[in-house]
């Protein structure tokens, strides 16, 4: 695709399946599209085989259909094998090429391992936290086309874990607020019905939950949690700690 085509995105956030971004942080991706930024979406993998879906055609289809009613701008699949991804440098070169391409500004992906579940998503972190490093690197044009070096301005990482309460290990979390997008992102996850068919429907029952008690920690009607990689920093410690008796 040439670069010209290449919307520059604010946002990238890398899963390993589609439906994985859905899942993690669905809610903040639709927020930030409504509030004008433009949000971007990479698969890994287009998550095929799995047990009810007809193939990739389908699958993709769902994918695309969330993309829309969270708002997003472009989603890419980069095609890598599903089950058998693995952190390899072909794997990190072709994410960064697409970092390079729509350089955003953050970039969202896996953190931590998601014990009882698929090994891919730990993997993808792994890939993504390379590529974040080599979207910036000089002198090693003839490993990205010619693309020129992006530097991405902070990484933040989301958890997976619908069945527990316990944090994962970070410098520091932060939750955003997905009050009015909740119901949006459930909508979103409800796409993909080769993964979510009727005997599945208590994973919308938990993602709820679970998004309804990180807003409760954070005095919000419904949030999603990040992990930071390093300490948040304030300009204006009243407005933070009490906004609502902060002086202009």
């Amino acid at each position: 695709m040439a670069e010209s085509q290449d919307p520059e995105l604010d946002l990238i956030a890398v899963g390993a399946h589609p439906d994985d971004i859905e899942i993690a942080c669905g809610g903040t991706l639709a927020r930030l599209a409504r509030k004008g930024y433009a949000v971007g979406i990479v698969d890994l993998t287009d998550g095929e085989p799995t047990p009810h879906s007809p193939g990739p055609d389908v699958r993709l289809a769902e994918a695309q259909r969330a993309a829309a009613i969270l708002g997003v701008v472009t989603r890419i699949n980069l095609n890598l094998p599903n089950r058998r991804l693995f952190d390899t440098f072909e794997a990190r070169i072709a994410l960064a090429k697409v970092f390079r391409r729509h350089k955003p500004k953050v970039v969202l992906g896996f953190g931590g391992k998601t014990a009882m579940a698929s090994p891919d998503h730990y993997q993808a972190m792994l890939i993504t936290d390379a590529a974040v490093f080599y979207s910036r690197l000089t002198k090693w044009e003839e490993s990205f086309d010619g693309l020129p070096t992006h530097t991405i301005s902070n990484q933040l990482s989301f958890p997976i874990a619908l069945h527990g309460l316990d944090l994962p290990e970070a410098s520091g979390y932060i939750v955003a607020d997905i009050g009015p997008t909740l119901e949006v992102k459930l909508q979103a996850i409800g796409c993909y019905q080769t993964q979510f068919p009727a005997s599945k429907a208590g994973i919308f029952r938990a993602v709820e939950t679970m998004n309804r008690y990180h807003g409760l920690t954070a005095g919000f009607e419904a949030g999603e949690l990040f992990m930071t990689y390093r300490s948040v920093g304030v300009e204006d410690l009243m407005r933070w700690a009490s906004p609502a008796h902060a002086r202009a």
